[in-house]
């Protein structure tokens, strides 16, 4: 398995100044759409009882990350320290949109699920360098130990200034067409959040493009993918399990439960590429060879649709009673 994603770490990919556009403009929709579901009585009758909150935020914020690091560690025999950091990177990034959408299908506690999303993407440029800078060192320690790896610099400053910038504007927006206009609002949430969905496939087929155009060996390039999805879907099954099993540890109700269950299974992996893209925040003379790490965040976008989907849909049929 990692001779195969081997083949696919070789390629360094570098997006031009008009696809790197579109990726920025792609995300900023996104946080856009995001922040026009955010208003202030959401919060109120979640905050009353605060606990599922405060698991909820443990659960996305240190106990994902943490697993992951101790994941890409378990793996790290068969996978390669640019599959490991990119796992990380997933991890750090807060919950995606689609968490809303799957929340209300599993009959979850949708206040909870806005909630969780809302402020893990206002806190989303502290969290995110911070957790990535702290668990992707520690990462690439161990992997160091266990084999010579190319000298890499965890980004947290850099990182840090751009996500503010990315972020920032479309999610300021977005709260004040909420607060000011709360009727057009309401009708825009919808068409923005079935839109973000379709920009964010797009995202994912121009980073997988970019990344294929610079193979010969196509045979090799699906074996590397298959063995990343693989990868991924362990990963995506640790992040959904920690939201169950963390939440009916903390005897959260099954509502609670089944949100925090794909709030911390469904991650905002749009803002992984963005992130991967930026020469900013990843200059290309430090994190060469990055199509393992390219891979195995494009394949998180699509894979945790699918398992979000078939979780919310077991969980709706089941009964809420324990």
């Amino acid at each position: 398995m990692r001779e195969h994603i081997l083949n696919l770490d070789s390629l360094h990919v570098n997006l031009t100044q008009g696809s790197m556009l579109i990726v920025n403009f792609i995300l900023a929709f996104v946080m856009f759409g995001v922040a026009l579901g955010i208003k202030v009585r959401t919060f109120k009758s979640v905050f009353k009882k605060p606990t599922s909150v405060i698991v909820g935020l443990l659960l996305q914020w240190v106990a994902l990350p943490a697993l992951t690091c101790l994941l890409a560690i378990v793996l790290n025999p068969i996978i390669t320290p640019m599959v490991g950091v990119g796992m990380i990177l997933v991890a750090s990034c807060p919950g995606g949109n689609m968490s809303n959408f799957l929340s209300a299908h599993s009959k979850g506690n949708i206040e909870l699920s806005v909630s969780m999303t809302a402020v893990t993407t206002l806190f989303a440029s502290i969290i995110t360098p911070l957790n990535f800078w702290f668990w992707g060192s520690h990462y690439l320690r161990f992997a160091e130990i266990k084999r010579n790896i190319p000298e890499l610099d965890i980004p947290f400053g850099d990182m840090l200034s751009q996500i503010i910038l990315i972020l920032g504007f479309p999610i300021v927006l977005g709260l004040l067409v909420s607060h000011y206009f709360p009727n057009f609002a309401k009708k825009l949430v919808k068409p923005t959040s079935v839109l973000s969905i379709l920009l964010f496939v797009a995202m994912v087929a121009i980073s997988l493009v970019q990344v294929l155009s610079g193979f010969e060996q196509r045979w090799e390039v699906y074996a590397g993918i298959l063995s990343c999805l693989v990868v991924v879907i362990i990963h995506n099954a640790v992040a959904l399990g920690s939201g169950y099993f963390g939440g009916k540890w903390a005897r959260v109700p099954v509502r609670d439960r089944r949100s925090l269950t794909i709030e911390t299974g469904i991650q905002n992996s749009g803002l992984g590429l963005a992130l991967i893209f930026n020469p900013a925040i990843f200059p290309p003379e430090l994190w060469q060879n990055n199509g393992g790490m390219i891979i195995i965040t494009a394949l998180w976008g699509i894979w945790h649709i699918v398992s979000g989907l078939t979780v919310a849909t077991i969980f709706r049929r089941s009964p809420l009673k324990e």
